[in-house]
């Protein structure tokens, strides 16, 4: 493992470079994204070469013969390196020209530091082989978005969304802790060799509250409530980070556990199918209601988290059933929307973070006709948008494919997985279907029509490094939808590192599979370009003649009778009202000339005016009677040190 830990130290060299250098700003930037960009790349390189064999390699640090700092890179951590790694990388050349407008240095180097330490965290925590190196990985990996997330601090929305994150983010670590706990209790061990070994009720138990606990870390539905104020709140290669690969160490963390407590119960199953349809038809409802384009981004990664759940609560249902195929084809789908979605997503983030960086707002209703003047930055956007909603030939098709196959595989089984495979297979095309308008939200009125404030005229997309990044990602998502071969082993080597008990997941029948997605593909490019070729050849030489349209009585249409987000979205709203409540606000019109009005809506997340009122308050409250132990003096302070060592001696 000597090439994981030297890209590790790579990137926290990069982080601690812009401390030191922070009064030179350009200088540091150039060695802090050069270092973070060959720490990643490193790992990069490792993750794969290590995807590639068979078995596993560890390495361990011995401390005072108490306890060991151990790290184990097998198929499933390999499988979840490549997306850290790989966005990450991405993420760290996007922010060159993206962080060159702060005009604090000091902010920009200290968030840089907290960035390779999240990079840093991160790989530890998919690599972590005890109970003690996941954990402090975790709380690390926690408390370092954290700071990230509230980067504008002075702004009290950025401390709010800051504030829910470190709430949700420990009352999750206390329910894993709770998992590990119960663990420790029946094996008198920090390892996870032992858990296999667990009592039936006690392995439930675990895979509850690490299911809670890994969940408020992935934004499943309710635990996601943080999820739509942190990635508007962090700067934009932040959010993409996060959404694209943070957000899925939750989905490790389920399938570690699932792996070690090898108990092959249809409650599993079943819990994590109905957490994903819940998630993903209500994550990508709340979405198609927001004006904000982060948060809309925010409340589409619950959606695909949702996705990411029906396809491994498939595979799940498969193992219990007695059915490989099924199993292979649920999980095989799970991860390729895992890694798809760590592309899509990041582009859609730095797609949204380049017209936040040209315009100053993220508003939808304040933009319009950006495609005219930010032709790739829109290009990019319709890319990512198609693979999101899973439309062929991009690589959101492929990984849904997969799970529509494993569910159907599962309609000709017993009572239970008949009914359980139909829920995933409805609900994905009802996401599917509700995810195309949310996204066509997104382009029709943010980058075509009118420009409708002054922040959408005259904009221009320069930065070299966030448009080379968007390129990458942009052609990732063609790549991959074409040629879907070139990544199928990944998933496989990672399904066959779950210990299902098949052996090794033969890679050929997969192969074949993707071929013919590649084959489809294929024809349906020839099609459309026949098509155009056909009329192109019929229009030739025709006079095209222009004309004004009729106005419907208007002479002189304005940018004001376009679309708005809250119209555009308002028919399929009102059918999930009971789900999503709607806010509107609007004074009454009165007398015969009127003044100016306006109106104001905003769509209500069930699970945020609930969660709130049940946990984030009352954490607060408590916070706010606690503020007496903070003083400021610093004899105090080396009290509280010295009064955890005595206690840490005690019990050691």
């Amino acid at each position: 493992m000597g090439q994981f830990f030297v890209s590790i130290l790579l990137i926290l060299l990069g982080g601690l470079f812009s401390l030191f250098l922070v009064r030179q700003a350009k200088l540091s930037r150039i060695i802090t994204v050069f270092l973070l960009s060959i720490g990643c790349f490193w790992g990069l390189l490792d993750a794969v070469t290590n995807l590639m064999q068979s078995g596993s390699i560890a390495h361990s640090f011995n401390y005072l013969n108490i306890f060991s700092l151990a790290f184990q890179i097998d198929g499933l951590s390999g499988f979840f390196l490549v997306a850290i790694f790989t966005v990450s990388l991405l993420a760290a050349i996007y922010s060159f020209h993206y962080m060159d407008n702060s005009k604090n240095a000091v902010r920009t180097a200290v968030n840089y530091f907290f960035f390779s330490i999240l990079i840093a965290s991160m790989a530890m925590v998919v690599t972590a082989a005890n109970i003690i190196t996941f954990m402090l990985s975790w709380e690390i990996m926690s408390l370092s978005s954290f700071f990230l997330v509230i980067y504008k601090h002075h702004e009290p929305e950025s401390r709010k969304a800051g504030y829910l994150y470190f709430v949700f983010s420990h009352v999750g670590a206390m329910f894993i802790f709770a998992a590990f706990a119960i663990v420790y209790g029946n094996t008198g061990s920090f390892g996870f060799e032992g858990m296999g070994s667990l009592p039936e009720t006690a392995k439930i138990l675990v895979f509850i509250f690490s299911f809670i606990g890994f969940g408020s870390k992935a934004g499943i539905f309710p635990f996601h409530v943080w999820l739509p104020h942190a990635h508007p709140a962090a700067p934009s290669h932040i959010s993409a980070v996060m959404s694209g690969v943070m957000i899925k160490t939750g989905i490790y963390g389920i399938l570690r556990m699932y792996a070690l407590l090898n108990l092959h119960t249809p409650l599993f199953g079943n819990i994590v199918l109905i957490a994903g349809v819940i998630s993903g038809i209500l994550g990508i409802v709340y979405a198609l209601g927001q004006q904000d384009l982060k948060r809309l981004l925010a409340y589409s990664s619950v959606e695909n988290i949702g996705i990411i759940l029906i396809g491994l609560g498939i595979g799940m249902i498969g193992v219990s059933s007695g059915n490989p195929l099924m199993a292979v084809l649920g999980f095989t789908g799970g991860f390729l929307h895992i890694l798809n979605h760590s592309i899509f997503k990041t582009l859609l983030f730095m797609g949204a973070g380049m017209v936040l960086h040209k315009t100053g707002t993220r508003s939808i209703d304040a933009l319009g006709g950006l495609l005219k003047n930010m032709k790739i930055t829109g290009a990019a956007v319709i890319i990512g948008s198609l693979a999101i909603c899973g439309i062929p030939p991009f690589n959101g098709f492929v990984g849904e494919f997969f799970i529509y196959i494993g569910g159907f595989k599962g309609v000709a089984l017993e009572n239970w997985v008949f009914v359980m495979s139909i829920l995933g297979i409805v609900s994905l095309a009802i996401i599917g279907g509700l995810a195309l308008a949310c996204f066509t939200k997104v382009i029709g009125i943010a980058f075509q029509g009118e420009p409708r404030t002054k922040a959408a005229f005259n904009v221009d997309e320069k930065g070299p490094t966030m448009i080379l990044s968007m390129s990458i990602l942009a052609f990732a998502c063609v790549l991959i939808g074409l040629f879907p071969k070139i990544i199928i082993w990944m998933p496989i080597k990672a399904v066959s590192a779950l210990g299902l008990g098949y052996g090794r997941v033969p890679l050929e029948p997969f192969e074949q599979m993707t071929g013919n997605i590649s084959l489809a593909a294929a024809v349906f490019i020839i099609v459309l370009l026949l098509v155009i070729a056909i009329r192109s050849f019929l229009y030739k030489g025709k006079k095209i003649t222009k004309s004004g349209t009729w106005g419907c009585g208007f002479t002189q249409p304005t940018v004001k009778m376009q679309y708005t987000g809250s119209s555009y979205a308002s028919f399929i709203l009102d059918f999930f009202r009971p789900a999503a409540p709607l806010e509107e606000d609007h004074p009454k019109i009165a007398g015969r000339f009127p003044l100016n009005t306006y109106y104001k809506s905003h769509v209500n997340d069930l699970a945020e005016l609930h969660m709130k009122k049940a946990v984030v308050n009352p954490v607060l409250f408590l916070f706010d009677k606690l503020r007496w132990i903070q003083h400021g003096d610093i004899h105090l302070y080396i009290g509280y040190i010295l009064l955890a060592i005595i206690l840490l001696l005690f019990f050691i």
